[in-house]
């Protein structure tokens, strides 16, 4: 009986090691896929690339800190007869905790009038057709999917006429739980499909502080 148990325990064994190995060979990329650069995985970053949808005197991306200086991540071009003095929204994008600092809006001027883009929809809305890479990493942000640039399967992209391809990651339960998933946007309308690619990272513990955070 001892004997039976430890051959079922060995078995079991090769099978969780074997697993995720099969899983990552069936998340096989085309060639023609190119890696994502390390710098779009920084959303901050992406900000600068977007041309909006509609034209706007002035807008910038801000958090909702209560520092005015602080709270600015990005703004585009001021013409210097323009100031704007907005209370801070109670809602954003993003939202990743409670408190300073914890979500993004956009605080945008159109024919002297501000106009605040503070939740996902909204920004997609603000960005409206894809117009280059970094637009299309924000917008799968939005659905609640990451670039994992470590991996080819989960950050990787194609760019075409009509539409933009990416691998991108979406985590989930605690151990964490990796997942590529394959997105497919248009370039015209900004809609998204996405399908799962499968498994790519399980992790075999669970650090409940750092899940949190996600």
């Amino acid at each position: 009986m001892l004997f039976k148990k430890i051959i079922i325990m060995k078995i079991i064994s090769i099978i969780s090691f074997l697993i995720p190995s099969l899983l990552l060979s069936q998340n096989t990329i085309p060639a023609d896929f190119k890696k994502i650069p390390e710098i779009l995985d920084n959303t901050e970053l992406l900000y600068p690339f977007i041309v909006p949808d509609k034209e706007y005197s002035y807008w910038r991306v801000l958090t909702n800190d209560p520092d005015p200086e602080k709270a600015v991540i990005y703004e585009s071009q001021m013409p210097d007869f323009m100031t704007i003095n907005e209370p801070l929204p109670e809602k954003g994008f993003f939202q990743q905790c409670i408190g300073n600092r914890c979500f993004s809006y956009i605080l945008a001027c159109k024919k002297d009038r501000s106009v605040y883009f503070s939740n996902e929809q909204q920004l997609r809305d603000f960005i409206g057709t894809v117009d280059n890479l970094p637009e299309a990493v924000l917008l799968v942000q939005t659905y609640g999917f990451k670039i994992d640039t470590s991996n080819k399967v989960s950050g990787s992209y194609k760019i075409e006429d009509k539409y933009i391809y990416l691998y991108v990651s979406k985590s989930k339960s605690c151990p964490e739980i990796k997942e590529s998933h394959f997105i497919k946007i248009s370039r015209k309308t900004g809609k998204l499909e996405s399908k799962n690619n499968g498994i790519y990272f399980k992790s075999d513990h669970c650090n409940q502080a750092v899940y949190q955070k996600k």
